[in-house]
């Protein structure tokens, strides 16, 4: 079992001394989302270079900053750049930014992601809620992370996702007229995309969308008491049900297509909750 609060100490209370503040919200920006952090007013912006022992992204669409915004008289902590498992970090470090907002105390998180479709009612440009999430593949790394899981925190985790905040995007996104999909988010480890039999294997125990993110970070923000919710792009078909071959280039561009959409709608539900 890891000592986080000790291990982040010195990059959280870095982190409290820049933004003297409590955050209504935090939001971690998935692939090609990114640019979101543009479109609110920013009140301060620190890159996660100068904190110390900060994993450094390394994926196209991760930027590598932590923004200290406002919407709405809503105070917003914005994460542009996630740590992945694939790039060679460790879980501890992968829910970093859970961390840093918790510690800064926030109690909403809001985590969004790109993923391939596997529902074959889905198609590239959907925005999907998470109604749940297979985490099998990370029960090791947990596990190690965790040590055995107090009463409180398996508690905790079935809250995942908060139906409040779940019930809020709804309504958000009918009052902005955005036709939002649910569904099951599978998580594949990388950093390879996943086959098409692993694909068919995610459809058959009841995946809609698959992608290696997100889950871990669900998992630990859940354990902590956050109300967590979680929001896919759905950025291309898995593999197997396109002919086409994947590509981050595929990813990032339908990304940006749906920017529009994804605007109005974290707009707007930032704004109510």
């Amino acid at each position: 079992m890891i000592n986080l609060n000790e291990k982040y100490r010195p990059i959280t209370e870095q982190l409290k001394k820049e933004f003297n503040t409590v955050p209504d919200i935090a939001i971690i920006l998935g692939s090609g989302l990114g640019d979101f952090a543009e479109k609110l007013s920013t009140i301060k912006s620190v890159s996660t270079s100068t904190l110390p022992g900060y994993p450094k992204s390394t994926i196209e669409g991760h930027k590598g900053y932590i923004h200290l915004a406002e919407y709405k008289n809503k105070k917003v902590l914005l994460f542009q750049g996630r740590i992945h498992f694939y790039e060679g970090y460790n879980i501890s470090e992968c829910i970093l930014p859970v961390h840093i907002a918790y510690n800064l105390g926030c109690r909403n998180i809001l985590l969004t992601n790109a993923a391939g479709g596997v529902n074959p009612n889905f198609v590239p440009g959907d925005l999907m809620i998470l109604t749940s999430a297979f985490s099998f593949n990370l029960k090791k790394e947990l596990s190690e992370m965790f040590g055995v899981a107090s009463i409180d925190q398996k508690n905790n985790f079935l809250q995942f996702p908060s139906q409040n905040l779940n019930h809020k995007i709804k309504e958000t996104s009918l009052e902005e007229k955005i036709f939002m999909k649910e569904g099951t988010y599978w998580y594949s480890k990388g950093p390879m995309y996943e086959t098409p039999a692993e694909v068919k294997m995610a459809a058959k125990f009841g995946g809609d969308a698959v992608g290696m993110s997100t889950v871990h970070e669900a998992i630990y923000g859940a354990s902590l008491g956050m109300n967590v919710s979680s929001i896919s792009c759905i950025t291309n078909f898995a593999a197997g049900i396109s002919p086409n071959k994947l590509s981050h280039t595929e990813v990032m561009d339908t990304a940006n297509r749906v920017k529009s959409d994804f605007e109005r709608l974290i707009k707007k539900f930032i704004e109510i909750i």
